[in-house]
């Protein structure tokens, strides 16, 4: 398996001399200064790639090999095979990619918000601070800061008590700071910041779409674009929604086995994969992660390995240590390496350290939240571990 690591680019805090520190060799990028929807150039592909690649004489090489992502206009979401002009661009983008020799592209289907945390800094017992899903304080921002129409009916009158509460003991700093943390795009995200009153006009604008509508525009947009790719011998990979339930009414589709499965039936296409991503799929109790990567190995071609502690009821979460959590991370890798060992190294599974606690240096730096280098650092390195150990073993 190649060991991969995400870079924001050259004003992100975080050099190419430090990945090649932490030992991974192959770079997950995107060019995010490009606005949503619009087509991505073979010379602005060129000139990132030329940034990662060229290599010092002294210095050990890495490789662009993964976008993360090319991100889905909204018209696409809503539109399905209707958005003709936002899906040729995509197409466009794609192209400009292989032009480059780039074969891998993430993508994720999440409506109006990417993947989603109410606190970025919460306190572990170590010291160190994870990013952190809690329920009540979603509910808060749902109910009381966003007044979603309707909101009202996705809480029980105990939930909505809660947040009452909360909310009217917040100050305002502790109400911006929740404001932004779920409607402001998380660094990485492939959503755009919202305020609230443009949040709540995305939201009107997903009236009607419930999940078999949403799936059939994933479809659509998987029929037009994977013809071109299987051409291209590109692999799309379809990230989990994170977390993987409905939020704010909307329906999210790519929660589960059956979801993918459903997908992958519809869409046969080689080129039709996934991004196994064991934070995002492990929030559910439900997803027997070791299983899930065994039967869709062959879809497999890029991999988020990251561990969540379900907290109570499993509606809050927080991101753990990568070893530690609800996360199997010994049975998951496995599965990924008995996979991997059918495949060339051109076609082995790439993956990266996801997330990672702020830790040591960087509780005193200004770090991209859920990248801070120290933690993916720790994380890599565990998982090298144990790839090492099970590699043994298998010779053994």
């Amino acid at each position: 398996m190649r060991q991969a690591w995400r870079w924001f680019g050259p004003k992100a805090g975080v050099s190419l001399d430090n990945v090649r520190q932490a030992g991974a060799t192959d770079i997950v990028s995107a060019l995010h200064e490009v606005p949503i929807g619009e087509a991505w150039t073979k010379e602005q592909v060129h000139a990132r790639k030329s940034l990662i690649e060229s290599t010092p004489s002294d210095r050990t090489p890495l490789v662009w090999s993964v976008v993360e992502s090319i991100p889905i206009p909204d018209a696409v979401k809503r539109l399905g095979g209707a958005a003709k002009q936002e899906l040729a661009a995509w197409i466009s983008s794609m192209e400009a990619l292989s032009a480059n020799d780039i074969k891998v592209i993430c993508y994720n289907f999440m409506p109006v918000v990417d993947w989603c945390r109410t606190d970025l800094d919460y306190v572990t017992p170590t010291g160190s601070t994870a990013m952190r899903f809690d329920h009540n304080s979603f509910a808060v921002f749902d109910l009381h800061i966003l007044q979603r129409n309707g909101a009202e009916n996705d809480y029980s009158a105990a939930d909505r008590e809660i947040a009452s509460d909360l909310y009217e003991a917040m100050g305002a700093q502790e109400i911006s700071d929740l404001t932004r943390n779920i409607a402001s795009a998380l660094p990485g995200s492939t959503t755009e910041p919202l305020t609230v009153p443009a949040f709540r006009d995305k939201l009107e604008a997903y009236s009607g779409i419930d999940a078999p509508r949403l799936r059939q525009h994933l479809i659509e947009f998987l029929q037009a674009v994977t013809p071109v790719a299987d051409d291209l011998g590109v692999k799309l990979t379809l990230h989990p929604d994170d977390p993987p339930r409905s939020l704010f009414g909307l329906p999210r589709i790519a929660s589960t086995e059956a979801d993918y499965a459903a997908l992958f039936d519809a869409v046969p296409s080689a080129a039709n994969g996934m991004c196994f991503c064991t934070g995002s799929l492990g929030v559910r109790a439900d997803n027997d992660l070791p299983k899930i990567a065994r039967r869709f190995a062959s879809r497999i071609h890029f991999s988020h390995l990251r561990a969540t502690t379900r907290e109570g009821d499993g509606r809050s979460f927080h991101e753990a240590a990568h070893l530690e959590g609800d996360v199997d991370m010994v049975a998951v890798l496995r599965e990924l390496l008995a996979e991997d060992s059918k495949r060339n190294k051109a076609e082995s599974i790439i993956f990266r350290s996801d997330h990672g606690h702020r830790m040591l240096d960087d509780l005193n730096k200004d770090v991209t939240p859920g990248y801070p280098a120290i933690g993916r650092l720790r994380g890599l390195a565990e998982l090298r571990g144990i790839i090492h150990a099970l590699d043994a073993k298998a010779l053994a």
